[in-house]
């Protein structure tokens, strides 16, 4: 008696690899885009980190902060900063308001709106609403369309993400 045995994989057991496969590959994308936006926001506090160390250095040099109008070209062009960190998702400069009266800019407001909910960097910032009588001459705040505008765009305490310093 002969017997004749088949090899291969029957629908079933094919249409069942390939659903564990789907499983598995929608999971891996779900974290991965979590440490993604995780990944974007470290670099939009450091960049913030980085704009408030060259202002600083402009503070040292000029004795005042550059008003709104001056802040992209004057930190670039004094060599401060050798160029302007943009967002990393939308491409757009992060938000910058000079305070103080006249031209003689005193302090500044510098921000950027995170993704994460909750980031660790959200428990050191300053929440500050900006208060639009402040500001420098020379322009109103550089601003960004991640960024309201009211009370200067800085307002923090209503979407809880909005990650901002001042000196």
């Amino acid at each position: 008696m002969k017997t004749s045995y088949k090899k291969g994989f029957t629908l079933i057991e094919l249409l069942v690899v390939i659903a564990i496969i789907g499983i598995l590959s929608s999971i891996v994308l779900a974290s991965l885009n979590s440490a993604r936006k995780k990944g974007r926001d470290a670099r939009r506090v450091s960049d913030i980190k980085q704009i408030q160390l060259a202002l600083e250095l402009y503070y040292d040099a000029n004795s005042k902060y550059p008003t709104s109008a001056q802040y992209a070209t004057d930190l670039v062009a004094d060599g401060f900063i050798s160029a302007l960190p943009r967002d990393p998702l939308s491409l757009l400069s992060y938000a910058y308001e000079a305070i103080g009266s006249g031209t003689n800019c005193t302090s500044y407001h510098l921000g950027a709106k995170l993704e994460t909910v909750g980031h660790s960097a959200l428990s050191s910032d300053i929440d500050y609403d900006a208060v639009l009588n402040s500001q420098c001459t020379g322009g109103t705040w550089t601003t960004n369309a991640d960024f309201t505008a009211v009370n200067g765009g800085f307002n923090g305490s209503a979407d809880g993400v909005v990650y901002d310093v001042r000196p």
